[in-house]
């Protein structure tokens, strides 16, 4: 039997990666249908279902499961062969936070291209867990701790800090910060639920449950909503730096650290020249990062609320 068509297979195992028809539309520049039709056109042609449930809330079959972790590996595979051989010291392929790519990591990318005009850099948003044998790049970027170090290099180049900020027309001149929070809406990122409760933790801040809580899917639409003055929100200092020196934001009871680190990882005994230019270069944006006024910082008189970084600049 011939092979179905590359563009049905592909559309399928972005489908089973991505987890959704959505997702997978953005990843393949597509449309939703045209992924929802490539699936089902490859059915037909396997003669077996793949996908089941109502539209909303589709899963993969045993069958499914089955063909999309052979497709995940085999195009792995063709990826990391075709890259070996343009690879060398002109091109990496790095995984990355989304949040931190886009509110940190891409807006300082111009100096190391203009230290290292011959490197292409391939930035690809994921969250899950590092595996370098399937996942066809050459770096990663993770906040936290735990890795396995008989795979790969860990270089921590970033403390982590976070704390909530909120639109500055929000306080109103109120010098109780604690009761402007206390009757704000409260933000929260569907990727992190849980930073409210670790923030209050950090801080030694105990803080009633709030009448209204608005979620987003993303950090970045959390933070944007903040600034539209929809509420309050617990964001990474990295993320919100530049917001707060443009006084898009306020952090009125600064940032605490949350005891992490965010790291670059690569594989173990890896011979890779840009690899190490760009893991060097992580290491000098990091040691050039201010860190943020922690708890128990007295406001700026300027309005910065303790957001001044130890050196006195933002």
């Amino acid at each position: 039997m011939k092979s179905p068509p590359l563009n049905a297979l592909y559309a399928f195992e972005a489908f089973a990666r991505r987890g959704g028809m959505t997702a997978a539309a953005d990843e393949l520049c597509v449309t939703h249908g045209a992924v929802s039709r490539q699936v089902r056109q490859l059915e037909d042609r396997l003669g077996v279902v793949l996908v089941e449930g109502p539209k909303t809330r589709l899963r993969l079959t045993e069958a499914g499961l089955a063909l999309a972790d052979q497709l995940t590996t085999a195009f792995r595979s063709i990826e990391t062969a075709v890259g070996a051989q343009d690879r060398g010291a002109s091109s990496l392929h790095l995984s990355c936070l989304g949040s931190l790519a886009m509110k940190w990591l891409i807006p300082r990318l111009a100096s190391f291209h203009a230290a290292n005009p011959d490197v292409q850099v391939r930035i690809a948003e994921s969250y899950a867990p590092v595996d370098f044998r399937r996942g066809g790049f050459d770096l990663a970027v993770r906040v936290g701790q735990g890795f396995d170090t008989q795979a790969m290099e860990v270089t921590p180049f970033m403390r982590q800090f976070h704390g909530p900020v909120l639109a500055p027309r929000l306080l109103s001149g109120s010098p109780d910060a604690r009761a402007v929070l206390s009757d704000l809406p409260r933000l929260w990122s569907q990727s992190y639920p849980q930073a409210w409760l670790e923030w209050q933790k950090n801080a030694g801040v105990a803080l009633a449950e709030p009448a209204t809580t608005r979620a987003f899917e993303h950090n970045t639409y959390m933070i944007e909503a903040a600034a539209a003055g929809l509420g309050a929100a617990v964001c990474p200092w990295t993320f919100v730096a530049e917001d707060l020196a443009q006084g898009r934001l306020v952090a009125p009871f600064g940032f605490a650290a949350t005891g992490a680190s965010y790291v670059v990882l690569r594989p173990k005994g890896a011979r890779h020249k840009a690899a190490a230019l760009f893991r060097d270069w992580l290491v000098a944006q990091g040691a050039r990062m201010p860190e943020p006024a922690e708890i128990g910082a007295p406001p700026q008189a300027n309005g910065g609320f303790g957001v001044f970084g130890k050196d006195g600049n933002r």
